[in-house]
């Protein structure tokens, strides 16, 4: 028998940590994801904004391509490619003001690029080159984040220091799916929940972690349907539909900035692409889903609205094209040089201020070639030695 069963025993109320904190009605998403393009939504999106929307989609396009190409030619150890994903990329970055910030994972390569990083440098990382490639504070974007979903605690501690330092900034941080069954995604949003930070997490749902179906991730209505147990508002978003997706984070990226708090995106879309260079698609799905998906397509559904709205002619679309083109060509030169590497670099940045240890590595690594640099002397045992392996090795 509990103390609570026993006759006549004192029966407090209910602490208030047990009552529902709010109504959760109103932070649960649509039933269905939001869609801009071929509704009559689409009426009052800038015409602008939709020109450079799909000049950015036609480009980043172009780029995975460019980059999947530079992949097969050894010039990049690996590359993740965003094909079928543009929208959400281009729209993440367009939707934020320059004094926000980024927090992309190693797919989101595009959404780094229309933030204004150099092409090349962006790829620097994927190529096993010289530490993140680019400057994070020049451009207010975090380093592409290969482990899963760790940028989002990073995203979350950013806007909570800068709301205390009472900066206006607002950070926006990417993941995939698959990232979602990650600890780090739990720790973020209820960290961001409880103290009113303001972040926007972006979830693409491209339908797979690697060869894992979302089906075999969670039970879940939706993924956004996950903001409700955090305390935060979720919003489901058709995620090929460029216009659709930078409304709803442009509206949650003003949400935060005004002090509302963090805000749950489910973008629906589609990796049309292999997971990487290394991955094999064809054994866990179909070409008919592929198919299928490419009629989905994000270029095309916003070239359609915007040339049946007389937008957009065909010198426009050529236009869009050949800009890509010249953006892959130079890409590509840049790419094939073989770089200068210099590997004292591996003990720049790593600390604000160099350890004991890592100055006494850096000193044994300097050692260690400079004596391969020595002139070795032919008329000792150690040069006939050489020699003798240099003739055997011929």
């Amino acid at each position: 028998m509990t103390v609570l069963e026993q006759r006549g025993a004192y029966r407090p109320s209910p602490p208030p940590a047990w009552q529902p904190r709010m109504d959760p009605a109103p932070l649960l998403p649509d039933a269905e994801p939001y869609r801009v393009l071929g509704t009559e939504s689409a009426a009052k999106a800038d015409p602008g904004l939709l020109r450079r929307l799909y000049a950015e989609l036609v480009r980043g396009r172009r780029y995975n391509a460019q980059a999947t190409a530079l992949t097969k030619q050894g010039r990049l150890a690996v590359y993740p490619s965003s094909t079928g994903q543009e929208a959400c990329e281009i729209a993440a970055a367009l939707a934020l003001e320059e004094r926000d910030w980024l927090f992309p994972s190693y797919r989101d390569t595009l959404a780094v690029v229309a933030r204004g990083v150099d092409p090349a440098e962006a790829l620097t990382l994927l190529r096993g080159d010289w530490h993140n490639g680019y400057d994070p504070y020049a451009h207010r974007v975090a380093p592409l984040s290969t482990p899963l979903a760790t940028q989002l605690p990073h995203a979350v501690g950013l806007a909570h220091a800068a709301r205390l330092k009472g900066d206006d900034v607002v950070a926006l941080a990417m993941v995939g799916d698959g990232g979602t069954s990650e600890g780090d995604f739990h720790e973020a949003l209820n960290f961001a929940a409880v103290w009113q930070a303001p972040v926007v997490f972006l979830v693409q749902n491209n339908g797979f972690a690697i060869s894992v179906p979302l089906a075999r991730q969670t039970a879940a209505p939706s993924l956004a349907h996950k903001a409700v147990g955090y305390g935060m508002p979720g919003r489901l978003v058709d995620g090929n539909d460029a216009a659709a997706v930078y409304e709803v984070l442009s509206d949650a990226v003003r949400h935060a900035r005004a002090g509302g708090g963090p805000t749950l995106v489910e973008a629906v879309t589609y990796r049309i692409e292999a997971h990487t260079n290394a991955d094999d698609a064809t054994r866990y799905r179909g070409d008919a889903e592929v198919e299928a998906w490419r009629a989905h397509d994000p270029i095309a559904l916003l070239e359609r609205e915007l040339t049946t709205r007389g937008l957009l002619d065909e010198d426009g679309i050529e236009a869009a094209r050949q800009d890509a083109e010249t953006m892959a060509a130079s890409l590509r030169d840049r790419m094939n040089r073989e770089p200068g590497l210099d590997p004292m670099d591996l003990f720049d940045h790593v600390y604000a201020e160099s350890t004991p240890q890592l100055r006494e590595q850096r000193d044994l690594l300097r050692a260690e070639l400079e004596a391969e640099q020595e002139p070795h002397d032919g008329h000792g045992e150690q040069g006939e030695g050489s020699g003798a392996r240099e003739g055997g090795a011929r």
